[in-house]
């Protein structure tokens, strides 16, 4: 049965795109109609995909679940989920998602674009040339960067990311961030502290957390009144991260000299009283309004509905028993890619699952094992079972059902940083896959029951064992041609096992696969197997 996906609010043409070439999804873009009317329709979604102008609230959830229990994720294209219930939609057992990083970059500029605005004063200059027409360049005197120390308070994709183009202009920079290694900072040149007076005595402060108990209200009056005189503040993260009230005095007094502010506690900001002063710099909460971002926010947002959709996995989900938003980036990355790599193995085996063994390779994974069981279960679990497993029953479902599971830590991981392998046993056979992650959020494979493999696994997939012997890519290629099947990629590994030669082809085509396409690769002779996966 096909999954539903319906998109609440607008996206750029190509996530609409992705969702539409999918043989195995029925999209709805729904984005035109009144939210009053929209309600009407989310009975039949699996899947929903909202921007900020949805409210996922108790009547929305209601509207859902009215004539059936079907929805099973929502995902939010974009960073911020202020508009979303979440407690409420783990108490229906909705996963919510996000889109962390697709904006990364242009936040960065915009970060960088209010930096150089308050240290040069350029709106201020360019409005009185152009609307007074006046040419005072004597108005206009203002700092340099070079050897200025900027204070990054957040560390993640962004800070780090500010920090490295903030060296770019000889600052000097420190990061101020608990819940990273120091290494992240101290390998790019940045120093690193656990001290925030350290970051108060900074030239310029920019702040790139997301916003919790934590970091609400993080830079009040009493830190205000360790800074430096005439320090500049930046925030283009979320409101509220510096007080408003707090702030506005201290740019009244000069204390400090200039503030950006792309965000604010109340939005639309049109009346806030920070508009009612002369030194500071303001954007109606643009961080991600680039044309490349708004796009690979719509590309990242469908590709996390077609994956909860099918159940093979939902990055970046914010509601998860296991308590993913707790933890590094980097750890949930892994966490999926065992999730993947587990439902990836369960389609390409035949029988029921009696074992499941996960080797977890990477002395920064290890205290994290419970929760690299639980996704690679589920990923296990779900070609067999489908919606009937989750985060939180499959434990109890696989115990119930007898497979064995078990979590092996391993500190080598060759020439990988940290790797991934998992293995799963039948009566018949056993299939065994690893993976890594590149760039911090990157999947890849790397080995199949012993074929090297280098491949990002998503859509539909054929697995060929073959004898490696001449013309079987050509036949293998021909028979697929003829079913009007395009092939996208085409990768091959090739061992020798007891004196006889052998190959394992993983091929990504543009459809769906059909039993008879299956069961004409099967007639090659050389082909020892065949089965197809879909990601």
């Amino acid at each position: 049965m096909k999954k539903h996906i319906i998109v609440c609010d607008h996206i750029h043409d190509e996530g609409l795109r992705i969702l539409n070439t999918q043989d195995d999804i029925i999209m709805e873009n729904l984005a035109h109609l009144p939210k009053e009317e929209l309600l009407g329709h989310l009975y039949k979604a699996d899947v929903l995909i909202t921007r900020s102008s949805t409210a996922i609230n108790q009547k929305l959830l209601e509207s859902t679940f009215k004539d059936s229990k079907k929805l099973k994720a929502i995902v939010r294209a974009g960073v911020g989920v202020d508009n979303v219930d979440i407690d409420l939609c783990s108490y229906h057992g909705v996963v919510v998602m996000n889109v962390p990083t697709a904006n990364t970059i242009a936040a960065v500029e915009l970060t960088m674009t209010h930096l150089l605005s308050a240290i040069r004063r350029f709106p201020s200059a360019h409005a009185q040339l152009q609307s007074e027409r006046k040419w005072k360049r004597e108005d206009w005197y203002g700092i340099e960067l070079k050897d200025k120390k900027l204070g990054v308070i957040g560390f993640g994709n962004i800070g780090s990311r500010v920090g490295i183009r903030a060296k770019a202009f000889d600052m000097q920079v420190i990061a101020y961030d608990p819940y990273i290694n120091p290494s992240k900072a101290l390998d790019l040149g940045i120093d690193y502290t656990t001290n925030f007076d350290d970051i108060l005595a900074c030239d310029i402060i920019t702040i790139h957390t997301p916003k919790n108990k934590q970091t609400t209200n993080i830079i009040t009056n009493k830190e205000i009144a360790k800074m430096k005189d005439g320090v500049i503040l930046i925030n283009c993260a979320r409101g509220g991260l510096y007080n408003e009230n707090d702030l506005y005095d201290g740019l009244k007094s000069r204390k400090i000299a200039w503030a950006g502010l792309d965000v604010f506690d109340t939005e639309p900001a049109t009346n806030n009283k920070l508009l009612d002063l002369d030194n500071i710099y303001v954007t109606p909460h643009i961080g991600a309004n680039t044309l490349e971002s708004q796009e690979k926010i719509a590309i990242e947002a469908a590709h996390a509905a077609i994956s909860a959709a099918r159940g093979s996995a939902f990055p970046n989900a914010l509601n998860l028993p296991t308590k993913t938003q707790d933890m590094p980036d980097f750890i949930i990355a892994y966490l999926e890619l065992t999730q993947k790599l587990a439902y990836f193995a369960a389609q390409a085996i035949d029988g029921a699952i009696s074992a499941l063994h996960i080797y977890v390779n990477g002395q920064e994974l290890e205290k994290y094992q419970d929760a690299f069981l639980t996704f690679g279960l589920v990923g296990a679990l779900k070609p067999s079972l489908d919606d009937k497993i989750n985060y939180v029953n499959a434990p109890f479902v696989a115990k119930d059902r007898g497979v064995q599971s078990s979590v092996e830590i391993k500190h080598n991981a060759g020439p990988y940083k940290n790797l991934i392998k998992i293995t799963l046993n039948t009566e018949q056979e056993s299939m065994s896959v690893s993976g890594t992650i590149y760039d911090g959020h990157i999947i890849r494979f790397n080995n199949i029951n012993g074929f090297g493999m280098d491949l990002e696994p998503k859509g539909n997939m054929i697995l060929v064992r073959n004898t490696d012997v001449p013309g079987v890519i050509g036949s293998v290629g021909h028979t697929i041609a003829k079913h009007k099947v395009n092939i996208a990629d085409f990768r091959l590994g090739r061992k020798t096992e007891l004196h006889e030669k052998s190959a394992l082809a993983l091929i990504l085509v543009d459809s769906a696969v059909s039993a008879q396409l299956l069961d004409d690769l099967r007639a090659i002779p050389e082909c020892v197997s065949v089965r197809s996966v879909l990601m």
